[in-house]
């Protein structure tokens, strides 16, 4: 099985999506299936506006439609909703082919928090896009119990997973008073990464990533640590040196970050909002208050191998196997509506 993923968001760009996308792909090899990407790489791009380090795509149609008859797909998924996603969606529309999709952001948050555009237009623009597909997949239960809510239609089960070889637990030390409280990823408005640093917590505060906010809050907040973005190993000993993870975002779809701690044998800190909810429940390896700081302090007492072994039980395998299986079953549903037409 070929499949063909088009994607506005990949390398060198550091954040879930691309990660997800790179390990389900190699995981899906093992499983018989060939997964190659459409990305950015194939146009020229353009610098996002309030995210300069971000770069969009400036896809042709006709670049598009020859960069997917060359890769001769038995299937399409579309990962994203940007320019990419748009013209990949227009292309099978227009060939009358069908295609998946995945949800990955909370874009009617994220544009709120920087504009006055309502959430309910850029909801109305996030359904039309995924009215289509035949499969619109979502990391948790509670997202895709949202996005039916919210009038999507065939909303399917995608979990994640995380490489436990690379994150660990192992013994290091920064040099820094502990405990040591983490938060990874994007430095973005839409992060909350405030309702972090403002805490009076003891030890030290470390942020590891970067963004358009950073310089403002290294500003704001010159106690906290900032190491700036961090790949393989690197991220892995940053993980690992830490005594909590500190999730305090309230709009992230799932938080690959929260799996990546756990392996890495840390307990998470996080209000009791979707995505770390659906990610650890009631499992006794986080705590989930609306007090962060209450959150902090009692995650210190968490059993780190605990968190490990639930870590171990989400593999890229089982998200890959997830992926095709979506891909598959809705080509299954499809064939009673083909056979009727014909």
């Amino acid at each position: 099985m070929r499949i063909l993923v088009a994607t506005d968001a990949w390398h060198p760009q550091i954040n879930g999506v691309v990660r997800t996308l790179t390990m389900m792909a190699e995981a899906a090899r093992g499983l018989g299936a060939e997964v190659t990407f459409l990305t950015p790489q194939s146009f020229a791009t353009v610098a996002l506006p309030s995210y300069p380090d971000l770069r969009v795509a400036l896809p042709g149609p006709a670049r598009v439609a020859a960069l997917i008859e060359d890769a001769r797909p038995d299937n399409i998924h579309i990962a994203t909703e940007g320019p990419i996603g748009l013209l990949v969606r227009r292309y099978c529309l227009r060939r009358q082919l069908p295609f998946t999709t995945s949800f990955h952001t909370r874009f009617p948050e994220y544009v709120s928090a920087r504009s006055p555009i309502p959430e309910s237009w850029v909801w109305a623009g996030l359904r039309r896009f995924h009215a289509q597909s035949q499969a619109v997949m979502a990391a948790t239960p509670a997202l895709a119990d949202e996005l039916r809510g919210r009038g999507f239609h065939n909303v399917a089960l995608w979990p994640r997973g995380v490489d436990t070889n690379l994150f660990h637990p192992r013994a290091l030390d920064l040099g820094l008073p502990r405990p040591i409280f983490l938060s990874v990823g994007r430095v973005a408005v839409e992060k909350n990464l405030e309702a972090f640093l403002s805490l009076d917590l003891p030890g030290t505060k470390v942020v590891v990533g970067d963004g358009p906010a950073r310089a403002e809050l290294e500003r704001r907040y010159p106690d906290a640590i900032f190491l700036g973005a961090m790949q393989g190993d690197a991220l892995a000993k940053a993980y690992a040196a830490a005594d909590v993870f500190v999730f305090p975002s309230r709009t992230d779809t799932f938080g690959l970050v929260l799996l990546e701690a756990l392996a890495s044998g840390v307990p998470v800190a996080a209000f009791p909002v979707s995505g770390p909810k659906d990610v650890i429940g009631d499992v006794p390896v986080g705590v989930l208050d609306e007090d962060l700081a209450a959150a902090c302090r009692g995650a210190l007492a968490i059993s780190r191998d605990a968190c490990r072994d639930f870590a171990l039980a989400h593999t890229w395998e089982a998200c890959a196997r997830a992926f095709i299986d979506n891909i598959v079953h809705a080509r299954r549903d499809l064939a009673p509506a083909i056979c009727a037409a014909a």
